[in-house]
């Protein structure tokens, strides 16, 4: 049989490579971005709750109401942005879901989505897929800031999406609200959809405020916003998130929605419900990874790696040009199979050909203390 592959120069992706070379040669794996700490006890007690209690059968296709409802609640909170639980908000398998669903219902062949690189390697293989066009917008360390009169140049009557990703995968920078004023300005009266990540929007460090396209009603009036539980509350491995969007958008998403998983595991969705009713319970979160990212640059700090500021997210970018010469490709299986310590090179957050040879890696520090520590007692020993 023959079979023209949609995504022909896609393989298995970097992540994959480098969490098997780990565990293949023993290494500490700060590569995936995925804690190895548990789930809060409480939320795993209320998963119980309600699995005992028989709510196992398909959730509605949007999602458990109440679920809906405490997001609502919460958005209005932190956002001062009323949506309406019925119409504007889904429970997605995932934040990943929520952004494929989101291109497939509005990316048409031929249509231009500018990306905004090193980008999180998801989006242009979703692109891809449905026949779209990737327009790069290449971003420099160790600032990685937007020029947005040169972005604006990018920006044709064949735009279609802009995606933009804050906290930043993986340069752990933020945007502003500036930056998404400019960008209201540039995407006025257009029919660009701006396609928001903001699975980290917890994970904002040193008193930043996350910038979210729910700040500004009229950005928002064009966007679609994507949300991980996964990365809120330690829990990857469930695959729990949840898109925001006003509702003629969404009512286009959820048709592709329910096509493509239609619901999403139930007394997962009534025990997040309960556990979201006490603020604290997400509101801690940038304290406690600031704590572990400060943890550990100190400890690092005796080591020949310079390291680039962490704004938000739970990875931490180093250069180690005073290091090597290696490629960083080159450079990461070298420190997991020679060092024992597993690193994702950023090469690999940029399209083909538009990516220099910077030599920086990222490290994820979303693990206990005691990883972090011996992580850089090998790293600062080269």
């Amino acid at each position: 049989m023959t079979i023209e592959s949609k995504l022909p120069h896609v393989g298995t992706t970097i992540f994959t490579v480098m969490s098997a070379l780990a565990e293949q040669h023993k290494a500490i794996n700060l590569s995936q971005g995925f804690p190895n700490f548990d789930v809060p006890d409480e939320l795993k007690r209320l998963v119980n709750i309600h699995i005992q209690r028989g709510v196992n059968q398909y959730a509605p296709m949007p999602g458990v109401l109440k679920l809906r409802e405490v997001l609502a609640e919460k958005i209005q909170t932190l956002y001062r942005l009323n949506v309406n639980p019925q119409t504007e908000i889904t429970i997605t398998a995932g934040g990943a879901q929520g952004i494929f669903s989101t291109i497939a219902a509005f990316i048409r062949p031929n249509d231009e989505v500018i990306l905004i690189e090193p980008a999180y390697d998801s989006y242009a293989p979703g692109i891809q897929t449905f026949g779209g066009k990737v327009v790069p917008y290449r971003l420099a360390p160790p600032q990685y800031k937007i020029d947005w009169m040169a972005f604006g140049k990018l920006i044709t009557d064949k735009t279609k999406m802009i995606i933009i990703n804050t906290p930043n995968n993986p340069t752990s920078k933020t945007l502003t609200i500036n930056d998404l004023e400019t960008l209201n300005s540039l995407t006025k009266d257009t029919d660009i959809i701006v396609l928001s990540d903001e699975v980290y929007e917890h994970l904002v460090y040193d008193h930043r405020e996350h910038a979210s396209v729910m700040r500004l009603p009229e950005l928002f009036s064009r966007s679609v916003a994507s949300f991980s539980f996964g990365k809120t509350f330690h829990a990857t491995g469930w695959r729990v998130g949840y898109v925001v969007a006003p509702e003629y958008l969404m009512r286009e998403f959820r048709k592709v929605h329910q096509f493509n998983v239609f619901s999403i595991n139930t007394p997962t969705q009534h025990a997040l419900a309960d556990f979201l009713e006490d603020e604290d319970n997400y509101l801690y979160l940038s304290d406690f990874y600031q704590a572990k990212r400060d943890f550990f640059l100190s400890k690092m700090s005796g080591s020949r790696f310079s390291p680039l500021k962490s704004e938000g997210t739970y990875f931490q970018l180093f250069n180690y040009s005073q290091i090597s010469d290696k490629l960083d490709t080159e450079f990461c299986k070298w420190l997991t199979t020679d060092i024992g310590v597993a690193a994702i090179p950023v090469s690999v957050f940029y399209t083909e050909g538009a990516y220099s040879d910077e030599k920086i890696i990222r490290l994820c520090f979303a693990k206990t203390d005691n990883t972090l520590e011996k992580a850089a007692e090998k790293l600062c020993q080269i």
